[in-house]
């Protein structure tokens, strides 16, 4: 049997030899311990089937709480109040007998669960933590003063959180789905109605608004005219997807990421999870960050850089992506070309028009690079629990760029707008890396 993350880091723990009486220092300073606890989030998100669009706004809340409370501690890096849009100061901290790192793993707890969980899905996790404390003896009065603080600070972020017009999405009214031509309607197996349609009035935390990138206008709509733009695109997805290499196969399942996929079996209808998009990166900036060696408050600023900028590049897609409203391949392949095709990967309830994935791939590229650098090579590890062989790569922007790729030859993108959205995704994480000073 498996044993959870938490099971594992506690069973760990008490059999260290010896333990000294400062050994929590050693315990809380790991930042191995801070990727672990992120991924612990992770499986909370992909447990509860929450789409890839909420889940980035739960890990940047959660990634800039611990970051707040790690500059504290640390005087390499600054706070990000003025820099993120209306973030305030954290009110003036007591520090004294406080262990930072513990305090920051809390507050991403904390805040993680808070933003968009229901009350307590952290808390085994949390108690793992405290567990720890008391194991490598940390003295009661800094354990206290730890927890006060990442309350302190986690409370703080929860108010700037509340203010981002998320509230206000949840009743909204919902997208109007018409019958006009070339415009997105939702597709088999689910025929779910568009996910977050009013995603664009999110406050932004980088961008100034989220037009700030507007994409060129999609291909016009023309599935008359075989030498048209928009029907070359089309076809190039159904030839692509009726031939596929086993190597493309690969690429196209590993960046899959649908977060809750609709598996249908003759009457037999089931749901398989997986990460979600952000969640994928969020798993990537664990891998860099271990193969740099990254130190703890490198690791977590490295998280919350990736978390702000996959962030901001959601609300940049989505804005475009519910105005141009662009109906997806299997749709106009299966009305004009071939009613029996279907697309390699299940196509997600949304408007294809940008890309998502290759977007927020991009963007979270160029923040990693911004951290690890150019040229850094890894191996991509994330998916091996679902049963998909590693990739490796000699950039973060190499990723980036196989994702446009994936999302093509899985036939629920067109190839132009792959490209589009990875320069677009590109711009967002520049702009993130160009105004978010962390290091002094």
């Amino acid at each position: 049997m498996k044993l959870p993350i938490a099971a594992i880091i506690l069973y760990t723990l008490f059999l260290l030899p010896g333990c000294s009486s400062t050994q929590y220092k050693n315990n809380f300073n790991d930042p191995l311990l801070f990727s672990k606890t992120v991924k612990e989030l992770n499986n909370v998100v992909m447990q509860n089937g929450f789409p890839p669009i909420i889940a980035s706004r739960n890990y940047a809340y959660a990634a800039v709480a611990a970051y707040e409370t790690m500059v504290l501690g640390d005087n390499r890096f600054q706070s990000l109040a003025g820099q993120i849009k209306h973030l305030p100061p954290i009110p003036a901290q007591d520090t004294t007998d406080v262990n930072l790192q513990y305090a920051s793993l809390l507050a991403f707890c904390k805040v993680g669960e808070a933003v968009t969980f229901p009350k307590g899905s952290m808390k085994e996790y949390i108690s793992m933590l405290d567990s720890m404390a008391d194991a490598g003896n940390m003295p009661a009065a800094m354990k206290e003063a730890s927890k006060r603080l990442a309350d302190s600070v986690s409370n703080h972020i929860l108010r700037w959180s509340k203010k981002d017009n998320y509230a206000e999405t949840r009743t909204a009214e919902k997208y109007n789905v018409t019958n006009e031509e070339g415009r997105w309607v939702p597709t088999a197996p689910a025929y779910a109605q568009a996910l977050e349609p009013h995603w664009n009035v999110i406050r932004t935390m980088v961008m100034d608004s989220a037009s700030q990138f507007t994409p060129p206008r999609p291909p016009v709509f023309d599935m008359k005219n075989k030498d048209s733009k928009f029907y070359k695109e089309v076809l190039a997805v159904k030839n692509a997807g009726d031939s596929l290499t086993d190597e493309q196969k690969h690429i196209a399942e590993f960046w899959d990421d649908l977060g809750t996929r609709m598996n249908v079996e003759g009457h037999v209808m089931f749901v398989t999870k997986k990460f979600s998009p952000p969640g994928h990166w969020m798993n990537i900036v664990g891998i860099a960050a271990k193969k740099a060696g990254a130190d703890f408050s490198t690791t977590v600023s490295a998280y919350a850089k990736t978390a702000i900028a996959v962030f901001d590049a959601f609300i940049q897609c989505w804005d475009e992506k519910f105005r141009s409203n662009v109906l997806r391949p299997e749709t106009a392949i299966n009305k004009y070309i071939d009613d029996e095709w279907r697309p390699y990967l299940q196509t997600p309830p949304f408007p294809e028009y940008t890309c998502g994935h290759s977007t927020v791939s991009s963007s979270a590229a160029e923040a990693l690079t911004d951290v690890f650098g150019d040229n850094f090579n890894y191996t991509d590890t994330s998916e091996l629990e679902f049963g998909i062989k590693n990739r490796s790569f000699t950039s973060f922007r190499q990723a980036a760029i196989e994702n446009n790729w994936a999302r093509f030859y899985g036939g629920i993108h067109y190839h132009n707008s792959c490209i589009i959205s990875t320069e677009y995704g590109r711009k967002v994480g520049t702009l993130v890396n160009e105004k978010l000073k962390m290091k002094k």
